[in-house]
């Protein structure tokens, strides 16, 4: 993910790079932009549920999952909120784990909120470094009309 054309957004959808935006094998017939970050959920429960069913037994594997929902609630809620809108959302699974694509229409990065600089009763601020923490590669990618974010997400459960 670290190529140059994953730096530049050059050749987005196009090819069989797995590291750049591009229809993805999801699940169900019409399945479209999801409109929600539960809906997003659903599409990612179902890709693995079809592409890893090992991690459909014991906790390890459901830690795995629950890891999962967490980036892609984190950031399709993120892309509507304050991203101007989710543009696009592909997915896949590879030999190295879950690749997941969200772009949206904002061309300004992920912030992370420093909890002592904050005002009283703000909320948020912690889904960006959550999600690098999680994912085992985050890449953002300047696109002309906004940014894609790709992560990838270890389908390996832990001992």
């Amino acid at each position: 993910m670290t190529d140059e054309r994953a730096k530049t957004g050059a050749g987005a959808g196009a090819g069989s790079d797995p590291h750049q935006a591009q229809a993805a094998p999801l699940p169900g017939p019409g399945v479209g932009l999801p409109a929600t970050a539960a809906a997003a959920r659903t599409l990612v429960r179902e890709q693995l549920t079809l592409g890893a069913p090992d991690l459909q037994d014991g906790e390890a594997g459901a830690r795995v999952v629950a890891d999962a929902l967490l980036v892609t609630s984190e950031l399709v809620t993120n892309a509507i909120r304050h991203g101007d809108g989710l543009t696009a959302f592909d997915l896949w699974i590879t030999d190295d784990g879950l690749i997941l694509n969200v772009a949206d229409a904002s061309t300004c990065p992920p912030v992370t909120t420093d909890p002592d600089s904050r005002g009283k009763g703000r909320i948020g601020g912690f889904g960006w470094p959550l999600v690098c923490r999680l994912a085992q590669h985050v890449a953002v990618t300047a696109l002309p009309d906004g940014k894609q974010i790709t992560v990838l997400i270890g389908l390996t459960p832990s001992a």
